[in-house]
């Protein structure tokens, strides 16, 4: 028999599985009331959803186990909700009906792995499942945690194992549960310097999907996760850049990891990218958060940052690459005197900064304004002298 789960005839269990249920049943039903053309995967999920529903009120009434063998329960469920392997209606996510760990081969893993990262991409449902027990994701994780290199590990199984825990990641109920599970964020750093390129894309997703918890922003940050996600960064795969600079950028909300990402590089690596014009827009948004730090800006001006920002105020079409690119530049004015004198010959020569102070977005010519004057003030104070 399987461990209790989700149809376990618990009162306190079957409520909030039932609210649960009810919750995401009406965000589906909205979906296909409010789109006219609504796809079927949401009217078949929406029909999943009353059917779990169901059962759990049919359970309310009555005091009676339900028992996995019996045929006649488990052929109201969908397959979806059937263990791949034993056939056997799962309770718990990763436990079959016989007891055992996702399995023992690595063909039944393989298998079990695959149809846990369908399940949950699928069904929202059923990620509500990993909630209820605190064994479920070290059972899932176990796979691809007994070896010792992960680059070791069948690429399908890492990619599927990684994945399905990205898709549970999503559930905001569980966001807590996963981060601070204690192999999660050390296997994902794994898995971010040797899995696949799919298997490394993943997991900065799930660190960028976790990071939305600001208590795991902070174990996220001081588990040195920035570092490898840092190094994906200057790797540069097209895959893997988007997902990388989600998780970048949200785990450096936190004032404390700006610190961590300094250290580890991070100017760096992203002005080398924007230099190549590679993802732009989210790379500048970085840069303008790390700003904040002192660090970050004396950095940024060794590393030759006035030129590229001017650069970029003066050919980009996108005002909100103007603003990050202006405000940073204004942040640099502040803590390093010396970078005037670019600004000022850049003003000169081009008036790129009058012409952003007059034509930019209300926050564009706020930040513009205040670099003109801060270059009219250190002139003023020239001419006095």
């Amino acid at each position: 028999m399987a461990k209790p789960g989700v149809l376990e005839s618990d009162p306190g269990v079957m409520v909030k599985k039932a609210i649960e249920l009810k919750r995401e049943l009406q965000r589906l039903v909205k979906s296909i009331v409010d789109d006219e053309d609504c796809s079927t995967e949401t009217i078949d999920q929406a029909k999943e959803t009353l059917c779990v529903l169901k059962e759990l009120k049919l359970r309310k009434r009555s005091s009676l186990s339900l028992k996995l063998q019996n045929k006649s329960v488990t052929s109201s469920f969908p397959d979806e909700f059937k263990c791949p392997l034993s056939k056997e209606l799962m309770r718990d996510p990763v436990i079959l009906a016989s007891g055992q760990k996702m399995s023992s081969t690595l063909s039944d893993q393989k298998t079990a792995a695959k149809e846990l990262r369908l399940l949950t991409k699928k069904h929202p449902c059923f990620r509500v499942l990993f909630c209820d027990s605190a064994d479920a994701i070290p059972q899932l994780l176990k796979p691809i945690c007994g070896s010792d290199s992960f680059g070791s590990v069948h690429p399908d199984l890492q990619e599927d194992v990684i994945t399905t825990l990205l898709n549970i990641s999503i559930h905001d109920n569980n966001k807590k549960l996963v981060a601070e599970t204690p192999m999660v964020i050390p296997l994902l750093m794994r898995a971010l310097r040797s899995g696949t390129i799919e298997t490394r894309s993943n997991a900065a997703a799930a660190l960028f999907t976790l990071s939305a918890l600001d208590s795991n922003k902070e174990l996220i940050g001081k588990s040195g996760a920035l570092k490898p996600l840092i190094d994906l960064l200057e790797e540069g795969h097209p895959l893997a850049m988007k997902d990388v600079a989600s998780a970048i950028f949200n785990i450096c909300v936190m004032h404390e990891n700006k610190a961590r990402a300094v250290k580890d590089g991070a100017v760096r690596v992203i002005l080398a990218k924007i230099n190549k014009q590679i993802h732009v827009a989210e790379l500048l948004a970085i840069l303008a958060l790390l700003s904040s730090h002192q660090r970050a800006v004396h950095d940024m001006g060794d590393l030759g940052a006035v030129p590229s920002l001017l650069r970029i105020i003066k050919e980009s079409s996108c005002e909100r690459n103007k603003e990050n690119c202006v405000a940073i530049l204004q942040t640099i004015c502040l803590y390093d005197r010396s970078k005037l004198k670019e600004i000022r010959e850049e003003e000169n020569g081009h008036k790129t900064i009058s012409e952003l102070a007059k034509n930019g977005t209300s926050r564009a010519k706020r930040k513009a304004s205040g670099i003109l004057e801060r270059l009219n003030r250190v002139v003023h104070i020239t001419h006095t002298a």
